[in-house]
């Protein structure tokens, strides 16, 4: 079957071993002084382990694969303890695979081990009840209107100078992108932030991408690349949000900035899902 999986860069992979702890599954093990996965069927695609790799070695590829296979995972993982076991099951209901979270579960009490699960179905009991678990970037969430309104008057006026913005949809020779500074933004951050059009798209001109459900990205580094070199803009500055999978936007672009001929300096900006700013940093 085709199907998302991790690969891991051997080349770039030096083995420091920072992403076998941030694999859910133990797909991922140091042999031979590379990070190397064990097999496609311990794989479930979800790329829990990226944004730990320092060098960038590890990304999501959709290819040919075996099927992930839950129960031999659960049997990967239960001789390490049962902080791992919990870790994976609070994995699998953080990003909705309650699938995976059933045979995970049913795997437990075949075999007769005791995990105390409380502390997950505690945290569950927090969120929104219709949200059925969900990972940061997909589970229901509820902003009080008292803690987010604040009062104000008039209209703002938007600061969106040209279409389409979209990545897929946008041609590097477009005149507006010539010698721009360019904001390069995850779909979700312009809706978290009340200010988006004031603090940051004021001045620069814009694309939106979403590393987690858009399809094609090796075209999004290529456009990137072609906006460094021929657009020449000035500087690229990445909005992401603080959700592990939207880490894959940054990485898009560093990707590009590679492949391109031209240096430009970017800005990454990491948003919080209440709008408010984690970290803003030149990379």
């Amino acid at each position: 079957m085709k199907r998302k999986v991790v690969n891991i860069d051997q080349e770039k992979c030096n083995g420091c071993g920072l992403c076998v702890p941030n694999c859910a599954e133990g797909a991922i093990q140091i042999i031979d002084g590379k990070a190397r996965l064990l097999g496609d069927l311990f794989c479930d695609g979800l790329g829990a382990c990226l944004g730990h790799c320092p060098l960038d070695a590890i990304s999501i590829e959709e290819r040919e694969a075996e099927p992930y296979d839950e129960r031999k995972v659960m049997e990967n993982i239960v001789e390490q303890g049962p902080a791992v076991i919990k870790a994976h099951i609070k994995h699998m209901k953080d990003h909705n695979e309650m699938q995976y979270y059933r045979q995970a579960i049913e795997y437990l009490k075949e075999n007769n081990i005791d995990i105390d699960l409380e502390e997950i179905d505690g945290e569950e009991k927090k969120m929104n009840s219709n949200s059925g678990g969900g990972c940061p970037g997909s589970r229901a969430m509820n902003f009080s209107a008292e803690q987010k309104a604040k009062e104000e008057s008039g209209s703002r006026d938007s600061h969106l100078t040209h279409w389409p913005i979209q990545l897929h949809l946008i041609s590097p020779a477009a005149p507006h992108y010539k010698n721009a500074d360019l904001l390069l933004a995850a779909d979700c951050v312009a809706f978290s932030m009340g200010d988006f059009h004031k603090d940051y798209l004021k001045d620069k001109k814009l694309t939106i991408a979403c590393p987690k459900l858009d399809d094609g990205q090796e075209m999004y580094v290529e456009k990137l690349a072609s906006l460094i070199d021929d657009a020449k803009i000035n500087t690229l500055t990445v909005m992401i949000m603080q959700v592990p999978c939207c880490s894959g936007l940054l990485r898009v672009a560093k990707a590009a900035t590679e492949k391109a001929e031209r240096k430009v300096p970017i800005k990454a900006v990491v948003v919080g899902i209440q709008g408010e700013i984690l970290k803003e940093e030149w990379v």
